[in-house]
C-alpha cells in the first residue's frame, strides 16, 4: 500500500529596502529565530557585503573561508557553504569579498538568476529561506528579489524611509515584469516605531494610503535591546526574549507560518490602537515623493514549482567569535 505524503513547498522571503538603517538585518535574524522556535527549518542568506547578519549571528566574517560570494560566482554549491548558527537556523554567510561580486556578475548572462539557481540545490531542505538584501538597488538586491516568493519592506517611520518605499516598489514592478513574475509584496513592516510621536503614525498612514500596500502588524517598537543583541552573537529572542520587540517578531513569524493568533499579547501595540483622528495627524510635506506603482498595480504570475535535488552538504567551517575578539571589535 502506498502512503501519500503532503509535500510542503518552501517559501523564500526577501527583506529589502534600499534605505539603510531600517532594521533589515535585525528583522531577518529575529524572524529566523522566531520561525525556528516554531519548529520550522530556516535558512538565512546574508546578501550584504557588510556581513552584518553574519556578525550578528556569532560568526566572524574575517574568519569565514567560504561565503555566498563563492556561490554566486559558481565556484561552490550552496550546500558546501551553509553553516549552523546558535539560534538554530542555518546561514549562508557573507564576507567583504561580496562587494566585488556585482562587478563580476555584470558581465555575465543571466546575472539576475545567480542566487535563485544556487538556492535550487538546497531549498527543499528548508521550510523558509530569508534573504537579507543590501541597502541598494543593485545586482545583489535584484538577485534577492528574483529568488524570492515574497518581499517584506522594513520601514523606519520617518519621511526619508517613506520615500524609499516608492523606489523599491518601482524595482519590484520591473523584477516581476522581467525576471520573477511570481514575486508578491507581503507588506511594509514598521520598525524602530515610536508610538509617542505623531510623525511616526502619520508616516504609516500616508504609506498605506499612497501605495495601497499592506502595513504588517504589530509595529516593532524602538528598543536598545536590538542594539545589544548583535554583540552576543544571538538574536533578541535569546537576549531579551520577553521584550516587546521580541514578542512582535514572534507574532510576525506566526503570521508568516500561517499560525493564527487568538488574541494580541498583553501590552502589544496595534496600529488601530495607535491611530489618531485625521484632524490630529500632522501634515507631512511629501510633495516631492512620487507615488510610483501600488501593490495592486503589480500583476501576479504563476508560481515556479520545479526544484533541484540537493547535493550532500559539505563540511564548511567558520571560526566563532570569542568574547575578547568581540570586545576589540566593538571598541
Amino acid at each position: 500500500m502506498t502512503v501519500a505524503t503532503l509535500s510542503v513547498v518552501p517559501r523564500v522571503l526577501a527583506v529589502a529596502n534600499q534605505k539603510g538603517g531600517v532594521a533589515k538585518t535585525t528583522s531577518v535574524a529575529s524572524l529566523g529565530a522566531a520561525l525556528t522556535e516554531l519548529g520550522r527549518r530556516v535558512l538565512l542568506v546574508d546578501l550584504d557585503p557588510q556581513a552584518c547578519l553574519t556578525f550578528s549571528l556569532g560568526l566572524d566574517p574575517e574568519a569565514v573561508e567560504l561565503s555566498v560570494h563563492d556561490v554566486l560566482l559558481g565556484r561552490l554549491s550552496a550546500g558546501l557553504v551553509v553553516l549552523p548558527t546558535a539560534d538554530g537556523s542555518d546561514l549562508l554567510p557573507a564576507t567583504i569579498e561580496l562587494a566585488g561580486c556585482e562587478a563580476v556578475l555584470l558581465s555575465r548572462t543571466g546575472r539576475e538568476h545567480a542566487l535563485r539557481l544556487a538556492l535550487a540545490e538546497i531549498v527543499d531542505d528548508y521550510d523558509f529561506v530569508l534573504i537579507d538584501c543590501p541597502p541598494s538597488l543593485g545586482v545583489l538586491t535584484i538577485n534577492g528579489l528574483t529568488a524570492a516568493d515574497e518581499v517584506v519592506i522594513p520601514l523606519q517611520c520617518e519621511t526619508l524611509s517613506h520615500r524609499g518605499v516608492g523606489q523599491l516598489l518601482d524595482t519590484v514592478h520591473d523584477v516581476r515584469r522581467l525576471t520573477n513574475p511570481r514575486l508578491q509584496v507581503r507588506g511594509v513592516l514598521p520598525t524602530l516605531f515610536d508610538g509617542r510621536t505623531a510623525h511616526s503614525r502619520a508616516v504609516l498612514a500616508d504609506v498605506a494610503a499612497r501605495y495601497q500596500v499592506k502595513v504588517l502588524e504589530p509595529p516593532v517598537a524602538r528598543s536598545v535591546r536590538f542594539a545589544e543583541a548583535p554583540g552576543t552573537g544571538r538574536s533578541i529572542l535569546t537576549t531579551a526574549g520577553r521584550s516587546k520587540g521580541a514578542q512582535a517578531y514572534r507574532e510576525h513569524a506566526r503570521a508568516i507560518a500561517g499560525i493564527t493568533s487568538g488574541r494580541s499579547p498583553n501590552g502589544r501595540a496595534r496600529l488601530d490602537d495607535l491611530a489618531l483622528a485625521a484632524d490630529d495627524l500632522p501634515d507631512l510635506d511629501l510633495a516631492g515623493i512620487e507615488a510610483g506603482p501600488t501593490a495592486d498595480d503589480i500583476d501576479a504570475g504563476p508560481l515556479a514549482n520545479e526544484r533541484v535535488p540537493r547535493e550532500p552538504v559539505g563540511a564548511a567551517r567558520a571560526t566563532r567569535r570569542e568574547p575578547a575578539a568581540l570586545t576589540r571589535a566593538v571598541r
